[in-house]
Protein backbone atom coordinates (compact mmCIF):
# COMPACT_ATOMS: atom_id res chain seq x y z
CA UNK A 1 0.00 0.00 0.00
CA UNK A 2 1.43 3.46 -1.09
CA UNK A 3 -0.25 5.20 2.23
CA UNK A 4 -1.40 4.46 5.75
CA UNK A 5 -3.98 1.79 5.71
CA UNK A 6 -7.98 3.14 6.16
CA UNK A 7 -9.28 1.11 9.52
CA UNK A 8 -12.73 -0.83 8.96
CA UNK A 9 -13.85 1.69 11.91
CA UNK A 10 -13.14 4.70 10.10
CA UNK A 11 -15.63 3.84 7.24
CA UNK A 12 -18.47 6.32 6.81
CA UNK A 13 -21.93 4.73 6.66
CA UNK A 14 -20.87 1.49 7.89
CA UNK A 15 -23.17 -0.14 10.69
CA UNK A 16 -21.49 -1.12 13.87
CA UNK A 17 -22.99 -4.71 12.87
CA UNK A 18 -21.16 -4.97 10.36
CA UNK A 19 -18.10 -3.22 11.61
CA UNK A 20 -18.38 -5.88 14.29
CA UNK A 21 -18.93 -8.92 11.76
CA UNK A 22 -15.93 -7.72 9.22
CA UNK A 23 -13.74 -7.40 12.43
CA UNK A 24 -14.49 -10.90 13.70
CA UNK A 25 -13.85 -12.12 10.18
CA UNK A 26 -10.39 -10.71 10.29
CA UNK A 27 -11.05 -7.53 8.12
CA UNK A 28 -9.09 -4.92 9.53
CA UNK A 29 -8.86 -2.39 7.13
CA UNK A 30 -10.72 -1.30 3.85
CA UNK A 31 -7.81 -2.21 1.45
CA UNK A 32 -8.25 -6.10 2.71
CA UNK A 33 -12.37 -6.06 1.84
CA UNK A 34 -11.17 -4.36 -1.26
CA UNK A 35 -9.40 -6.96 -2.27
CA UNK A 36 -12.05 -9.58 -1.37
CA UNK A 37 -14.42 -11.16 -4.25
CA UNK A 38 -18.17 -10.45 -2.84
CA UNK A 39 -19.02 -13.99 -2.41
CA UNK A 40 -16.02 -14.81 -0.46
CA UNK A 41 -17.03 -11.57 1.55
CA UNK A 42 -20.20 -12.71 2.47
CA UNK A 43 -19.30 -16.23 3.66
CA UNK A 44 -16.61 -14.93 5.57
CA UNK A 45 -18.70 -12.76 7.28
CA UNK A 46 -22.66 -13.23 6.90
CA UNK A 47 -23.51 -10.29 5.72
CA UNK A 48 -25.95 -10.07 3.02
CA UNK A 49 -25.65 -9.85 -1.14
CA UNK A 50 -26.61 -5.78 -0.59
CA UNK A 51 -24.61 -5.23 2.32
CA UNK A 52 -21.56 -6.70 0.50
CA UNK A 53 -21.94 -4.68 -2.83
CA UNK A 54 -22.61 -1.48 -1.12
CA UNK A 55 -19.49 -2.01 1.00
CA UNK A 56 -17.39 -3.04 -1.99
CA UNK A 57 -17.99 -0.64 -4.13
CA UNK A 58 -17.39 2.22 -0.84
CA UNK A 59 -14.16 0.85 0.15
CA UNK A 60 -12.99 0.51 -3.93
CA UNK A 61 -13.67 4.26 -4.59
CA UNK A 62 -11.64 4.82 -1.00
CA UNK A 63 -8.75 3.03 -1.81
CA UNK A 64 -8.83 3.86 -5.41
CA UNK A 65 -9.59 1.03 -7.06
CA UNK A 66 -10.55 2.17 -10.56
CA UNK A 67 -9.19 3.00 -14.06
CA UNK A 68 -5.55 4.45 -14.01
CA UNK A 69 -3.72 5.83 -17.07
CA UNK A 70 -0.53 3.47 -18.13
CA UNK A 71 1.68 6.24 -17.29
CA UNK A 72 0.17 5.90 -13.57
CA UNK A 73 0.55 2.08 -13.51
CA UNK A 74 4.48 2.59 -14.32
CA UNK A 75 4.77 4.61 -11.62
CA UNK A 76 3.17 2.58 -9.25
CA UNK A 77 5.39 -0.85 -10.12
CA UNK A 78 8.52 1.38 -9.93
CA UNK A 79 7.36 0.53 -6.31
CA UNK A 80 8.32 -3.20 -6.52
CA UNK A 81 11.13 -4.05 -4.52
CA UNK A 82 13.31 -7.04 -4.96
CA UNK A 83 15.41 -9.58 -2.63
CA UNK A 84 18.69 -10.95 -2.89
CA UNK A 85 18.70 -14.82 -2.78
CA UNK A 86 22.68 -14.42 -1.64
CA UNK A 87 23.71 -16.42 -4.16
CA UNK A 88 24.61 -13.48 -7.53
CA UNK A 89 23.54 -16.57 -10.26
CA UNK A 90 20.63 -16.26 -9.01
CA UNK A 91 19.79 -12.95 -8.77
CA UNK A 92 21.26 -12.22 -12.03
CA UNK A 93 18.61 -15.19 -13.38
CA UNK A 94 15.83 -13.11 -11.44
CA UNK A 95 16.44 -9.86 -12.57
CA UNK A 96 17.86 -8.66 -9.08
CA UNK A 97 16.16 -11.09 -7.07
CA UNK A 98 12.82 -12.30 -5.91
CA UNK A 99 10.87 -9.64 -6.76
CA UNK A 100 7.93 -7.63 -4.54
CA UNK A 101 3.87 -7.66 -6.17
CA UNK A 102 4.51 -11.06 -7.54
CA UNK A 103 4.31 -14.75 -6.86
CA UNK A 104 7.95 -16.41 -7.62
CA UNK A 105 7.59 -20.34 -7.90
CA UNK A 106 10.07 -23.09 -7.31
CA UNK A 107 8.95 -26.21 -7.91
CA UNK A 108 11.14 -30.17 -8.58
CA UNK A 109 11.68 -33.11 -7.20
CA UNK A 110 12.21 -33.79 -3.47
CA UNK A 111 15.74 -32.68 -2.11
CA UNK A 112 16.34 -30.16 -5.05
CA UNK A 113 17.14 -27.30 -2.22
CA UNK A 114 12.98 -25.28 -2.95
CA UNK A 115 12.69 -25.28 0.81
CA UNK A 116 16.71 -24.81 1.26
CA UNK A 117 15.99 -21.18 -0.57
CA UNK A 118 12.49 -20.60 1.14
CA UNK A 119 14.64 -21.00 4.43
CA UNK A 120 17.16 -18.68 3.05
CA UNK A 121 15.07 -15.72 1.41
CA UNK A 122 13.41 -15.76 5.41
CA UNK A 123 17.58 -13.95 6.69
CA UNK A 124 17.64 -12.16 3.60
CA UNK A 125 14.42 -10.52 3.68
CA UNK A 126 15.15 -9.07 6.89
CA UNK A 127 18.41 -7.08 6.23
CA UNK A 128 18.36 -3.32 5.40
CA UNK A 129 17.27 -2.63 1.87
CA UNK A 130 21.28 -1.63 1.01
CA UNK A 131 22.02 -5.15 1.73
CA UNK A 132 19.72 -6.32 -0.45
CA UNK A 133 16.48 -7.13 1.70
CA UNK A 134 13.24 -5.35 2.47
CA UNK A 135 13.73 -4.44 6.26
CA UNK A 136 10.17 -6.38 7.20
CA UNK A 137 9.31 -9.86 8.80
CA UNK A 138 8.58 -13.13 7.14
CA UNK A 139 5.56 -14.99 6.88
CA UNK A 140 6.06 -18.71 6.92
CA UNK A 141 3.05 -21.41 5.89
CA UNK A 142 4.48 -24.23 6.35
CA UNK A 143 2.72 -27.29 4.88
CA UNK A 144 4.66 -30.22 4.92
CA UNK A 145 6.79 -30.40 8.15
CA UNK A 146 9.77 -29.41 6.49
CA UNK A 147 10.45 -25.77 8.23
CA UNK A 148 13.81 -26.29 10.11
CA UNK A 149 14.37 -23.25 12.92
CA UNK A 150 18.09 -25.19 13.41
CA UNK A 151 18.85 -24.33 9.72
CA UNK A 152 17.65 -20.90 9.54
CA UNK A 153 19.93 -20.51 12.60
CA UNK A 154 22.81 -22.35 11.34
CA UNK A 155 22.52 -20.17 7.77
CA UNK A 156 22.31 -17.05 9.88
CA UNK A 157 25.60 -17.56 11.74
CA UNK A 158 27.22 -18.77 9.04
CA UNK A 159 26.86 -15.72 7.30
CA UNK A 160 26.95 -13.49 10.27
CA UNK A 161 23.66 -12.47 11.06
CA UNK A 162 22.18 -12.83 14.84
CA UNK A 163 20.15 -16.69 14.83
CA UNK A 164 17.70 -15.34 17.80
CA UNK A 165 17.24 -11.91 15.66
CA UNK A 166 16.26 -13.54 12.70
CA UNK A 167 14.20 -16.33 13.64
CA UNK A 168 12.38 -13.69 15.95
CA UNK A 169 11.02 -12.10 12.87
CA UNK A 170 9.58 -15.37 11.21
CA UNK A 171 6.17 -15.40 11.80
CA UNK A 172 5.30 -19.14 11.77
CA UNK A 173 1.98 -21.12 11.21
CA UNK A 174 1.69 -24.73 10.69
CA UNK A 175 -0.51 -25.85 8.24
CA UNK A 176 -2.58 -29.04 8.68
CA UNK A 177 -5.00 -29.49 5.78
CA UNK A 178 -5.78 -27.70 2.78
CA UNK A 179 -8.99 -25.82 4.52
CA UNK A 180 -6.65 -24.50 7.30
CA UNK A 181 -3.91 -23.38 4.74
CA UNK A 182 -6.88 -21.59 3.25
CA UNK A 183 -8.17 -20.09 6.81
CA UNK A 184 -4.73 -19.18 7.55
CA UNK A 185 -4.09 -17.23 4.43
CA UNK A 186 -7.29 -15.53 4.39
CA UNK A 187 -6.28 -14.27 7.87
CA UNK A 188 -2.84 -13.42 6.65
CA UNK A 189 -4.00 -9.63 5.98
CA UNK A 190 -4.16 -8.79 9.40
CA UNK A 191 -0.69 -10.32 10.44
CA UNK A 192 0.59 -8.45 7.17
CA UNK A 193 -0.61 -5.26 8.97
CA UNK A 194 0.31 -5.65 12.57
CA UNK A 195 3.81 -7.51 11.51
CA UNK A 196 5.16 -5.24 8.90
CA UNK A 197 5.17 -8.44 6.56
CA UNK A 198 7.74 -7.79 3.36
CA UNK A 199 7.48 -11.38 2.59
CA UNK A 200 5.26 -14.55 2.47
CA UNK A 201 6.45 -18.54 1.71
CA UNK A 202 4.23 -21.50 1.31
CA UNK A 203 5.86 -24.07 1.10
CA UNK A 204 4.51 -26.17 -0.42
CA UNK A 205 1.40 -24.58 -1.81
CA UNK A 206 -0.45 -27.49 -3.48
CA UNK A 207 0.61 -30.69 -0.43
CA UNK A 208 -2.16 -30.84 1.40
CA UNK A 209 -4.91 -30.09 -2.06
CA UNK A 210 -3.30 -33.35 -3.61
CA UNK A 211 -3.40 -35.20 -0.60
CA UNK A 212 -7.18 -34.79 0.27
CA UNK A 213 -8.76 -34.11 -3.43
CA UNK A 214 -8.46 -37.67 -5.21
CA UNK A 215 -9.57 -38.81 -8.25
CA UNK A 216 -10.88 -37.36 -11.19
CA UNK A 217 -13.93 -36.24 -9.96
CA UNK A 218 -12.57 -34.67 -7.41
CA UNK A 219 -10.35 -32.68 -9.90
CA UNK A 220 -12.70 -29.56 -10.75
CA UNK A 221 -13.26 -28.95 -6.96
CA UNK A 222 -9.66 -29.20 -5.64
CA UNK A 223 -8.62 -26.90 -8.96
CA UNK A 224 -11.54 -24.19 -7.84
CA UNK A 225 -10.11 -23.95 -4.34
CA UNK A 226 -6.70 -23.91 -5.39
CA UNK A 227 -7.11 -21.25 -7.85
CA UNK A 228 -8.93 -18.81 -5.09
CA UNK A 229 -6.38 -19.98 -3.07
CA UNK A 230 -3.23 -18.80 -5.37
CA UNK A 231 -5.11 -16.06 -6.26
CA UNK A 232 -5.54 -14.72 -2.39
CA UNK A 233 -1.51 -14.60 -2.42
CA UNK A 234 -1.56 -12.70 -5.41
CA UNK A 235 -3.37 -9.78 -4.13
CA UNK A 236 -1.95 -9.75 -0.78
CA UNK A 237 1.37 -9.28 -2.93
CA UNK A 238 -0.32 -6.73 -4.84
CA UNK A 239 -1.92 -4.72 -2.05
CA UNK A 240 1.15 -4.87 0.10
CA UNK A 241 4.09 -4.93 -1.88
CA UNK A 242 5.07 -8.18 -0.47
CA UNK A 243 6.98 -10.38 -2.35
CA UNK A 244 5.36 -13.94 -2.24
CA UNK A 245 7.14 -17.67 -3.02
CA UNK A 246 5.66 -20.63 -3.41
CA UNK A 247 7.00 -24.19 -3.86
CA UNK A 248 5.84 -26.68 -5.62
CA UNK A 249 5.81 -30.46 -6.49
CA UNK A 250 6.20 -31.92 -9.83
CA UNK A 251 4.14 -35.13 -11.33
CA UNK A 252 5.34 -37.18 -14.10
CA UNK A 253 3.92 -36.58 -17.84
CA UNK A 254 3.44 -40.57 -19.02
CA UNK A 255 2.75 -39.01 -22.84
CA UNK A 256 6.34 -37.67 -22.47
CA UNK A 257 9.07 -40.18 -24.59
CA UNK A 258 11.78 -37.65 -24.54
CA UNK A 259 13.66 -35.32 -22.26
CA UNK A 260 12.58 -35.02 -18.41
CA UNK A 261 9.11 -36.46 -18.09
CA UNK A 262 8.27 -34.28 -14.67
CA UNK A 263 6.24 -31.38 -14.97
CA UNK A 264 4.59 -28.76 -12.54
CA UNK A 265 1.62 -29.98 -10.59
CA UNK A 266 -1.44 -28.09 -10.52
CA UNK A 267 -1.78 -27.74 -14.15
CA UNK A 268 -3.00 -24.64 -15.35
CA UNK A 269 -4.09 -22.85 -12.53
CA UNK A 270 -1.17 -22.52 -10.99
CA UNK A 271 0.92 -22.28 -14.29
CA UNK A 272 -1.39 -18.94 -14.75
CA UNK A 273 -1.45 -17.42 -11.35
CA UNK A 274 2.58 -17.42 -10.52
CA UNK A 275 4.11 -14.48 -11.77
CA UNK A 276 7.90 -15.84 -12.41
CA UNK A 277 7.96 -19.80 -12.33
CA UNK A 278 11.28 -21.82 -11.72
CA UNK A 279 12.29 -25.54 -12.00
CA UNK A 280 15.25 -27.03 -9.87
CA UNK A 281 17.00 -30.21 -10.47
CA UNK A 282 20.02 -31.73 -9.60
CA UNK A 283 23.17 -31.27 -11.14
CA UNK A 284 26.64 -33.14 -11.53
CA UNK A 285 28.50 -32.68 -8.29
CA UNK A 286 26.29 -32.10 -5.76
CA UNK A 287 24.99 -29.12 -7.46
CA UNK A 288 21.71 -27.68 -8.49
CA UNK A 289 20.43 -26.36 -11.81
CA UNK A 290 17.58 -23.66 -11.86
CA UNK A 291 15.63 -22.99 -14.89
CA UNK A 292 13.46 -20.20 -15.69
CA UNK A 293 10.26 -21.55 -17.49
CA UNK A 294 7.55 -18.86 -17.34
CA UNK A 295 7.70 -15.26 -16.86
CA UNK A 296 6.43 -11.99 -18.29
CA UNK A 297 10.06 -10.75 -19.02
CA UNK A 298 12.34 -13.11 -17.24
CA UNK A 299 14.21 -14.68 -20.21
CA UNK A 300 14.43 -18.85 -20.38
CA UNK A 301 17.79 -19.16 -18.86
CA UNK A 302 18.83 -21.41 -16.27
CA UNK A 303 22.20 -21.76 -13.64
CA UNK A 304 23.53 -23.38 -11.13
CA UNK A 305 23.94 -23.12 -6.85
CA UNK A 306 25.10 -25.49 -4.35
CA UNK A 307 23.72 -26.17 -1.03
CA UNK A 308 26.21 -25.53 1.81
CA UNK A 309 26.88 -24.66 5.40
CA UNK A 310 26.01 -21.24 4.86
CA UNK A 311 22.62 -21.85 2.71
CA UNK A 312 22.38 -21.01 -1.14
CA UNK A 313 25.96 -20.29 -2.90
CA UNK A 314 27.02 -19.72 -6.21
CA UNK A 315 29.36 -22.59 -7.81
CA UNK A 316 31.01 -22.50 -11.11
CA UNK A 317 28.92 -23.18 -14.44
Amino acid sequence: MGSEAILVTDLKGVGPTTISRLKEAGFMTAESIAMTPKRELMEKTGISDDTARGLLQKVRECVGLGFMTALELYVERQRARRITTGSKNLDKLLSGGIETQAITEFTGEYGTGKSQICMQLCIMAQQAPEQGGLGGKVLFFDTEGTFSPQRISDIALARGFEPEKILENIIYARCHSSDHQILLVDRAGKVIEEETIKLIVVDSLISHFRGEYVGREMLSERQQKLNQHIHKLLRLAEFYNCAVVVTNQIQANPQAYFGDPNRPAGGNIIAHASTHRLYIRKGRDNTRVIHVIDSPYLPEDQTRFAITSKGIEDTEE
